[in-house]
C-alpha cells in the first residue's frame, strides 16, 4: 500500500493524552491523517498535543468512556467535526492494582467499562460506514496481562483478554469488505500511568534490561494500520518478557 495511505483519512485515537495515544497520534498526523484526540481527563496535555500537530489536523474531544453514552456521542461528534472515522485506535485504559478479594462489583464494572465495553460501541459505531466505504482500521490495545494474568489484577487482565476475543469475532466478519481488525499487547512501557510499581524493578525482569518506549509502540501500531493484508492478529511488545 502507498505511504500516502492514510492522508486526509479520519483517525480516532482514544486515550490520546497518555504515552502510547500521545506518539501514536503524532505518528498519524505525520502520515496525513486528520486525528481526532480523544482524552477523559488530561485537557492540557490533549490540547498541547492538538496545538503540536496543527489545529487543521487534529482536534480534541473529551468524554469519560465508563459511561455507556460516551461512545455514540463522542463518534457523533467527531464524524460531525471532522467525517467519518476510517482509523480506530482504540487505545484508552483504566487500570487499578488490586488482589483480587479486594475489587468491588464498582471496581470491576468501571474496568469492563472502559477497557472492554467502550472499545466494542466504539467499533460497533465505525464498522458499517467502514465496510460500506470498503476501508477501515480498527486496533484494540491489550496487554501482555491478556495472556500472563499480569499484576494489576483480575479485572484488568479479564478485560485486556476479552479485547482478543472480540477482536477474533470482529475480525473475521469484516475482512472481505477491507477492514481490518487487529490488536497490540505492550507491556511495561514508560511514560504512561499504567506501571505496576518502579521502573527501575520492573526493569531487570526485562530480558532487553528495559522499559518500552510509547515511540516504538507506535511504529508497531502504525505498521498495522498500513498492513491491509494483516487481520485477527494480536502482536505482543514486551522485550521478550512473555515467551510464547
Amino acid at each position: 500500500m502507498s505511504e500516502d495511505f492514510l492522508r486526509d483519512r479520519v483517525a480516532l485515537v482514544t486515550g490520546a493524552s497518555g504515552g502510547i495515544g500521545r506518539a501514536l497520534s503524532l505518528r498519524l498526523a505525520q502520515a496525513g491523517a486528520r486525528v481526532a484526540l480523544h482524552y477523559a481527563s488530561g485537557d492540557d496535555r490533549a490540547r498541547q498535543l492538538v496545538d503540536e500537530i496543527g489545529a487543521e489536523r487534529a482536534s480534541a474531544f473529551g468524554y469519560d468512556l465508563a459511561r455507556a453514552e460516551s461512545a455514540a456521542e463522542l463518534m457523533k461528534e467527531v464524524a460531525d467535526a471532522l467525517g467519518p472515522v476510517d482509523v480506530l485506535v482504540a487505545n484508552a485504559g483504566a487500570s487499578k492494582v488490586q488482589e483480587y478479594q479486594d475489587v468491588t462489583v464498582e471496581d470491576w464494572d468501571r474496568i469492563m467499562a472502559v477497557n472492554l465495553r467502550a472499545p466494542f460501541l466504539l467499533a460497533q459505531a465505525a464498522l458499517p460506514g467502514m465496510r460500506e466505504r470498503g476501508f477501515g482500521r480498527v486496533l484494540f490495545v491489550s496487554s501482555v496481562a491478556a495472556y500472563t494474568g499480569g499484576v494489576v489484577g483480575p479485572h484488568y487482565a479479564a478485560s485486556k483478554a476479552g479485547l482478543l476475543g472480540m477482536m477474533r469475532f470482529l475480525a473475521s466478519r469484516t475482512a472481505a469488505d477491507g477492514v481490518t481488525v487487529n490488536a497490540i499487547a505492550p507491556a511495561l512501557i514508560e511514560d504512561t500511568q499504567m506501571l505496576p510499581g518502579d521502573p527501575g524493578d520492573l526493569a531487570q525482569r526485562i530480558p532487553v534490561g528495559r522499559l518500552g518506549k510509547p515511540g516504538e509502540v507506535a511504529d508497531l501500531a502504525l505498521a498495522l494500520l498500513r498492513n491491509g493484508y494483516v487481520t485477527n492478529e494480536a502482536v505482543l511488545i514486551d522485550g521478550g518478557l512473555f515467551p510464547h
